[in-house]
């Protein structure tokens, strides 16, 4: 594909020049040597492979701390997967002193923690959506978000078709938090 594509650059070159100019090949190639074809060549080339090398995706990956018995966590592993976010299940006995080396407070916390390969801390059952926009987004003095407790319908724990508003707060490096957003309707969480 580069180099049909670096053909048809350089077609294009030439049908440009003789429109502009109304020269003929003899006279375009009289001004463009064997020098300046690889040059254009080797341009085409080199915009092929970086458009690329941007167009690929970068795949979220999580790691998820979680009790071995606790079927909230699988489903919300499970709404996760199906954002086609990447997520690594471990399960512990004693998740209390993962929650302590991330920092999280007593009153923040929920039945699984999740973490970022940037380091982010994800504390209960928050919505895909809102892992994604958050590590999107710039946030220097975040530690993550939390949905503390476990609130009816939020992703994980659904149950029939009852909602219960709920918040997604973000957790600062200082301890303290403040509201990120609040899903006031079911749909909103997706």
């Amino acid at each position: 594909m580069s180099i049909s594509f670096s053909l048809t650059f350089r077609h294009l070159i030439l049908l440009d020049l003789t429109d502009l100019f109304g020269a003929d090949m003899y006279q375009i190639n009289k001004y463009f040597n064997k020098k300046m074809w690889v040059f254009f060549i080797a341009i085409s080339v080199s915009v092929h492979t970086l458009g690329s090398v941007f167009e690929k995706e970068v795949k979220i990956q999580l790691e998820v701390y979680k009790a071995p018995s606790c079927g909230c966590c699988k489903k919300w592993i499970s709404h996760i997967e199906k954002q086609d976010i990447i997520v690594n299940a471990q399960d512990l006995y004693d998740i209390g002193d993962i929650k302590s080396k991330f920092n999280i407070n007593p009153n923040l916390r929920s039945c699984h923690t999740t973490v970022s390969m940037e380091g982010y801390v994800f504390e209960g059952h928050v919505p895909a959506k809102f892992i994604t926009r958050f590590l999107v987004d710039k946030h220097h003095d975040a530690l993550g978000l939390s949905v503390p407790g476990m609130p009816l319908s939020s992703p994980g724990m659904e149950l029939n078709e009852r909602f219960m508003p709920y918040e997604i707060l973000l957790l600062l490096k200082d301890g303290s938090s403040q509201v990120y957003t609040t899903i006031k309707h079911y749909e909103e969480q997706f």
